[in-house]
C-alpha cells in the first residue's frame, strides 16, 4: 500500500522548449508539452497493478495513487481521484468539435489527459491519464 504522501505548495517549474527536449522522449514531449494522445492500450503503465505512486514524467510531482486507479476499459491508465487536488489543473478544451475537460500537472504545466464524469464511487470522476505523462515508483 503506498505510503501517505504530504503535498506541500506547489512552486511552478518553467523551463524553455529546447530543456523540455532534452528531457523528455519525443513522445512525452509531444503528449506533456503539446497536448498530443498516445494510443490506447500502449502505455504499460495502464496493466501496471503494483502498489506506488504515479509522479509527473515532467517534473517528478506525486500526482495519483495506485489506491485510486482502476480499469476503465478506455486503453489509459484511470483514476477517480488525484493525490492531492491542488496537484492537477484543469481547463477546457473544445478541440475536435466536443468539450472535454484537460488535466494538466499544477507545477509544470505538463499535459497530462482529460477528467470525465463516468467514474466509480466515490468520486464518479475518470481521471484518463496518458501513461507518457506519468512515471511510476513502487512502493
Amino acid at each position: 500500500m503506498p505510503a501517505h504522501i504530504e503535498i506541500g505548495p506547489i512552486v511552478k517549474v518553467t523551463k524553455t522548449d529546447d530543456e523540455w527536449k532534452k528531457q523528455l522522449s519525443p513522445a512525452a514531449y509531444q503528449v506533456l508539452r503539446h497536448e498530443d494522445t498516445e494510443r490506447a492500450f500502449t502505455s504499460p503503465l495502464h496493466d501496471n497493478h503494483q502498489p506506488g505512486i504515479y509522479h509527473c514524467a515532467g517534473c517528478d510531482l506525486p500526482a495519483y495513487s495506485s489506491e485510486h486507479k482502476f480499469d476503465s476499459g478506455t486503453g489509459w491508465p484511470s483514476f477517480w481521484q488525484p493525490i492531492d487536488p491542488k496537484v492537477v489543473e484543469t481547463r477546457t478544451d473544445s478541440k475536435f468539435f466536443m468539450t472535454r475537460t484537460e488535466v494538466h500537472c499544477a507545477r509544470c504545466g505538463g499535459h497530462q489527459g482529460h477528467v470525465f464524469n463516468d467514474g466509480p464511487r466515490p468520486t464518479g470522476l475518470r481521471y484518463c491519464i496518458n501513461g507518457l505523462s506519468l512515471k511510476f515508483v513502487a512502493s
